[in-house]
């Protein structure tokens, strides 16, 4: 079974090629999913904003890095 909390971007693919449902559910699952993802980001990307210096350079990331990532909109990857 598919689980959609986890993101990978084979999952759209995935959930795409269960050709047995009806084409109103395969685009119903794809919308939840895209919908997941974009939610995702949007919440990492603004709690990259209150993350310190140290606790960046543990996930490898400057805050140059980490400031340029929080201000990307959520659809972009």
């Amino acid at each position: 079974m598919l689980t959609l909390t986890q993101y990978d971007p084979s999952n759209l693919t995935k959930l795409g090629n269960v050709n047995t449902l009806p084409l109103v559910s395969r685009v119903a699952l794809k919308t939840a999913y895209v919908t997941f993802v974009w939610s995702e980001r949007s919440r990492t990307r603004a709690a990259l904003k209150d993350i310190d210096a140290t606790r960046l350079a543990d996930i490898g990331l400057t805050e140059a890095q980490a400031q340029a990532e929080s201000k990307k909109w959520f659809w972009r990857p």
